[in-house]
């Protein structure tokens, strides 16, 4: 009982830390879309489109505090066409639908990914009935088709999403095995002329502090851009882990890419943690967060912070790591924790 009360008189201790004034002396904001307007950069989240739909408390908060949404998983190629020609655009319509409702700007994700495919284009290629020639046009229908019924309804889309592995190589995908490197300039290409005006990006994880990957994707950039290929963005995820150092060369790495005339968006944020969750835990997954934010504040070109679900209620971090979760700015109530006080302290320098 004892080492009970002193935990819980520590987590209220860390709720009751003074946060900085914001820039110039002046107030601190109340939410997040405040935030995000005296910041002058979109705050955003991933949608559980599910959640959306059926649960109004989910729905208001992320209404109030967010000036941006993504689709956690309705715009995935499986979701849009389980079967082919067959599409379902209800989820990807109805998160469109409420960002338009309450004055949201739309991160569209994913165009071109080596994960959650429908199983007619694995097993196509697989088998051999969709050959290399076929597969192209498959790919390219798919951008104009996706790209192409929101055109003008998304700021942004992630075009290609994770095609650089964690040892910094071109990642085998059956895109790279069957149509070359050559993909990755078409995707663009194609999504430009479906959307002329949607910022496009490449999109991965681990870019925060991974050399090998950041070099690689710094070359894949510069190529493009070489070709003239349209390319306006670079996506870090951000999925983070309090077991591991922060990454403290983040601002420098972004700037590399910003240096390059890109934009950047930090697009998947979470700060995850070996469960059980306590006050000490809670106050260095809010300093990782506070550290993130501060990290694209501080560069002119970054417009863009998204976290990855805003609440324990919905996150794929306990299926994904075992023994792992919390890793959301709220928790599974929706009340706010630490990580959501800190990130409203910070200030564009």
């Amino acid at each position: 009982m004892k080492r009970l009360l002193l935990g819980l008189a520590a987590f209220a201790l860390v709720l009751a830390l003074p946060l900085p004034a914001f820039a110039g002396g002046g107030r601190q904001p109340d939410d997040l879309r405040e935030l995000s307007h005296k910041l002058r950069m979109y705050i955003g989240s991933a949608v559980d489109v599910t959640a959306l739909a059926e649960e109004a408390d989910y729905r208001q908060v992320l209404n109030r505090e967010f000036t941006h949404i993504t689709a956690e998983n309705a715009m995935k190629w499986e979701s849009v066409e389980p079967q082919r020609g067959v599409y379902t655009w209800e989820g990807a319509d109805a998160i469109v639908r409420n960002a338009q409702r309450n004055r949201q700007k739309v991160r569209g994700h994913t165009l071109v990914w080596h994960n959650q495919l429908p199983t007619w284009l694995t097993e196509g290629v697989a088998d051999g009935s969709i050959d290399a020639k076929e597969l192209r046009r498959i790919l390219r229908d798919h951008i104009m088709t996706e790209a192409g019924r929101y055109r003008g309804k998304i700021r942004a889309w992630d075009v290609v999403n994770e095609v650089v592995d964690d040892e910094g190589n071109m990642r085998e995908s059956i895109w790279l095995t069957h149509l070359g490197p050559g993909y990755i300039a078409d995707a663009f290409r194609w999504a430009h002329q479906a959307d002329p005006h949607a910022k496009l990006y490449i999109n991965d994880y681990n870019l925060e502090w991974n050399t090998a990957k950041i070099d690689t994707t710094l070359a894949i950039v510069k190529d493009l851009k070489a070709k003239r290929v349209p390319i306006h963005g670079i996506g870090f995820q951000g999925h983070l882990g309090i077991q591991y150092d922060y990454p403290a060369d983040f601002p420098a790495v972004m700037s590399r890419f910003t240096d390059l005339g890109l934009e950047a968006a930090i697009t998947e944020a979470d700060v995850r943690m070996v469960m059980p969750a306590t006050p000490e835990k809670l106050a260095t997954q809010a300093d990782y967060y506070q550290r993130m934010l501060a990290t694209c504040a501080a560069n002119d070109r970054c417009v863009e912070f998204t976290v990855w679900g805003y609440t324990d209620r919905h996150s794929w971090v306990p299926g994904w790591f075992d023994g792992e979760g919390a890793a959301n700015i709220m928790d599974e109530n929706l009340a706010p924790k630490p990580a959501y006080n800190a990130l409203l302290s910070v200030r564009r320098t």
